[in-house]
């Protein structure tokens, strides 16, 4: 008898919902969402305005610039597959558009971040249908990066 293999912990699981969100990001695209009763932006992929709960929201594509909000570097994790990355930086970014999202930075040494410093989105695969945001320093940093 074959054990049935645990699920991810790394891999969201698409909804009806976030589909479409899943879709832009393996096409390379970032997407938000616009409240048109209220005008504001928001992230994660809903079918409400988390400020005023209209369910007149719409896809929006974002510029992929953002500030560095706070950052943790994690050394240790043992649970897979988050061991095999270490160390790996969690991140908060705030998108030019306003709304902050929960990320990874990449592509730069942990002592090289800095509270504010500009990031440019990429996008990293997860599995074959799915690819995550990720950021990286949108100017290149002197003394080198990781």
């Amino acid at each position: 008898m074959t054990t049935p293999a645990k699920p991810r912990s790394d891999v969201p699981t698409p909804d009806d919902d976030t589909q479409p969100y899943w879709d832009a990001a393996r096409e390379g695209r970032l997407l938000l969402a616009r409240c048109a009763a209220c005008g504001r932006a928001h992230h994660y992929p809903r079918p409400f305005c988390p400020f005023c709960w209209s369910a007149d929201v719409a896809p929006e594509e974002a510029s992929g610039q953002a500030t560095l909000y706070t950052h943790s570097t994690v050394h240790m994790n043992d649970l897979a597959p988050f061991a095999e990355r270490l160390p790996y930086v969690a991140a908060v970014v705030e998108l030019a558009e306003g709304p902050r999202l929960m990320t990874n930075v990449v592509d730069c040494a942990p002592a090289d971040l800095r509270i504010g410093m500009p990031l440019q989105v990429a996008f990293t695969p997860l599995t074959d249908e799915l690819t995550a945001p990720v950021f990286r320093p949108a100017e290149p940093l002197s003394g080198g990066t990781s």
